[in-house]
C-alpha cells in the first residue's frame, strides 16, 4: 500500500502544493530552502551534476512533517526489528540519480528504498573515511574512491525496491541514488 501511494502522480496529487523543506548535500554545513513539493519533483529533481558542490547540491530528505506527511506514512509497515529502549522516528526523501549524502554518522537505524536503487558505503566508528566535507558522493566516488587501496575500502551494498538495510550507531556512511530514488529511513533513537 505505501509503495502505491509513492508513484510520481500520488505524491503530487497528495503533496504537490505542500512546502517541503531542502537541505544541502554536504557534511558539516546544512543551509534550507523551502519549495513547493511540485517544483522539486518538476524542476529540481534531475541527475547530480558532478562538478557540483554538495553546498550547492539541494536534497529532499529527513525534514519532514509528520503531521503533513502523516496520511502516507500511516500506511508505512517498518522492518519489524527493535531495538530495546528505542522509538522510531521517519524520514522520508525523494532524490535525482546521482546525488546522495557525503560521509556522516548518527545514530542506529533502518533505510529501505521504495522506487530506484541507492548504493551505500559504510565505515565501522573506528575507521574515519577520506573525504572533503563540501564533496558530493558522485565526486567523491569518481575521484577519490578509485585511488583507495583495497584495505581503505568500505563495505557497501546497494538496495533495490523493498530491500532494507541496518546502519548500526555511529557507523560512517554515504549514500549514492542510481536512480531516481523513493526512499524511508526509520531512525532509532
Amino acid at each position: 500500500a505505501f509503495r502505491a501511494l509513492c508513484t510520481r502522480e500520488k505524491l503530487l496529487a497528495a503533496f504537490g502544493t505542500r512546502s517541503v523543506r531542502l537541505s544541502t548535500a554536504n557534511t558539516y554545513s546544512y543551509r534550507k530552502v523551502d519549495v513547493p513539493f511540485q517544483e522539486y519533483v518538476e524542476q529540481l529533481l534531475e541527475p547530480q551534476d558532478p562538478a557540483r558542490l554538495g553546498s550547492d547540491t539541494l536534497y529532499f530528505f529527513g525534514d519532514n512533517n509528520f503531521t503533513e506527511w502523516g496520511s502516507l506514512f500511516q500506511h508505512y509497515v517498518p522492518p519489524p526489528f527493535r531495538i530495546p529502549g528505542t522509538s522510531p522516528a521517519y524520514s522520508f526523501g525523494i532524490a535525482g540519480s546521482g546525488s546522495g549524502v557525503p560521509f556522516h554518522w548518527h545514530g542506529p537505524g533502518y533505510s529501505e528504498v521504495i522506487f530506484g536503487r541507492k548504493r551505500w558505503f559504510l565505515y565501522p566508528p573506528d575507521k574515519t573515511p577520506h573525504f572533503h566535507p563540501n564533496e558530493t558522493t558522485l565526486a567523491w566516488l569518481l575521484h577519490t574512491y578509485p585511488t583507495l587501496p583495497p584495505a581503505e575500502r568500505p563495505l557497501e551494498c546497494t538496495l533495490r525496491p523493498g530491500e532494507v538495510l541496518y546502519f548500526p550507531d555511529r557507523w560512517w556512511h554515504a549514500t549514492l541514488n542510481l536512480d531516481t530514488s523513493v526512499f524511508i529511513s526509520t531512525f532509532l533513537g
